[in-house]
C-alpha cells in the first residue's frame, strides 16, 4: 500500500536570479541547482500545483496570491540590467488560492486573497530550475509579520491536507540569512552552529520535540547571528507544520555557499518514488 501524501520541502533559494545568469555568479549555485533537478525526479509525476510560501513576502496577517496571470516582483539590487527583464510564466490558481483560504478559515486562520501578488524571487529562482516548462500552476502565501514561529507552524497543519491533493508544499527562504554577514567572513562560524542545530532538530529529533524546539528558535546557537530577521526561516516552520510527524532529510547542502558559508535545504515526509518502491516491493 502506497502513500499518497507529498513530501514538503524547505530550500535555501540561493542569491537573487541566479537561475537566469551565466558566468561565475551562476555556477556558484551548481550544488544548489542539482538538488533542485533531484527534487524534481523524486517526485516523478506532475504535481497538480505548486504553494510557496516565500521569505520575500510578508504581510500584516497572512495574504494569498490569488491571479490567473501572475507578473513579476523584481525585489534585488545591484544586477545587470536584463535581469529586471526576465519572466517566469506559469500559470497561477484562483481556485487553489480559495482552497488554502478554506483550510485556513477552518482552523481560525484569516487570510486575504491578493489578485496582483506576482512572483517574488523567493518564488521564481526555485520554480525556474524546478518546473522549467513554466506549465505548473503556482500560489504564494506570504508570511505573517507577527513573525509567530507557533502560528506558522500551526498555518502548516492547517494546510497538511493538500498534500493528498496532488499539491507541492514549498518554504523558500535560507537556513544562514545575515546580509550584511555575508559580505565578510563573519557568518562562516555562525552559518556552520546554526546548520548544525538544524540538523539535529529536523532530522534527529523526535517530532515532538522537533516542534517544540523550532517554537523556540531563538535559543538555537547563533541563532540571531543566522537570522537577525526570521523572514527566511520562517517558511520552514510552514512546511515542518504540514509534515509534522513525519521525518526529514537533507536534500541539499554545501559548506562553501556564497564563498564560505553552511546552507542546506531539507525534505519532510517521503517522497513518492520511496513509497511506490515500498508497494512494489509488497
Amino acid at each position: 500500500m502506497t502513500d499518497s501524501r507529498l513530501p514538503t520541502y524547505f530550500i535555501s533559494h540561493g542569491g537573487g536570479p541566479w537561475p537566469y545568469m551565466t558566468g561565475e555568479f551562476r555556477r556558484n549555485f551548481d550544488v544548489l541547482d542539482k538538488s533542485l533537478l533531484d527534487m524534481r525526479a523524486e517526485l516523478g509525476g506532475t504535481p497538480k500545483a505548486v504553494l510557496v510560501v516565500s521569505g520575500h513576502w510578508e504581510e500584516e496577517g497572512l495574504a494569498i496570491s490569488s491571479g490567473a496571470k501572475p507578473g513579476m516582483i523584481y525585489d534585488y539590487n545591484g544586477f545587470p540590467e536584463y535581469l529586471y527583464h526576465i519572466t517566469y510564466n506559469a500559470p497561477g490558481s484562483p481556485e487553489l488560492a480559495k482552497r488554502v483560504r478554506q483550510l485556513l478559515r477552518a482552523s481560525g486562520i484569516e487570510a486575504a486573497l491578493d489578485p496582483t501578488r506576482g512572483y517574488d524571487h523567493g518564488t521564481f529562482s526555485v520554480m525556474k530550475p524546478l518546473y522549467p516548462d513554466e506549465d505548473i500552476p503556482v500560489v504564494q502565501l506570504s508570511l505573517d509579520t507577527g513573525y509567530d514561529p507557533a502560528l506558522h507552524i500551526k498555518v502548516g497543519r492547517a494546510l497538511a491536507p493538500l498534500r493528498e491533493e496532488g499539491i507541492v508544499i514549498i518554504g523558500s527562504g535560507l537556513s544562514y540569512h545575515n546580509l550584511s554577514a555575508m559580505r565578510g567572513t563573519g557568518g562562516y562560524e555562525p552559518s556552520r552552529r546554526f546548520d548544525a542545530w538544524l540538523q539535529e532538530t529536523l532530522i534527529h529529533s523526535p517530532s515532538e520535540k522537533r516542534t517544540e524546539r523550532l517554537t523556540e528558535w531563538e535559543r538555537a546557537p547563533a541563532a540571531r547571528a543566522a537570522h537577525p530577521r526570521e523572514d527566511h526561516l520562517l517558511p520552514l516552520m510552514v512546511v515542518v507544520g504540514a509534515a509534522e510527524d513525519e521525518p526529514g532529510a537533507v536534500t541539499y547542502h554545501q559548506k562553501d555557499f556564497a564563498g564560505g558559508l553552511t546552507a542546506s535545504s531539507f525534505r519532510f515526509g517521503r517522497p513518492p518514488s520511496a513509497t511506490r518502491s515500498d508497494g512494489d516491493a509488497k
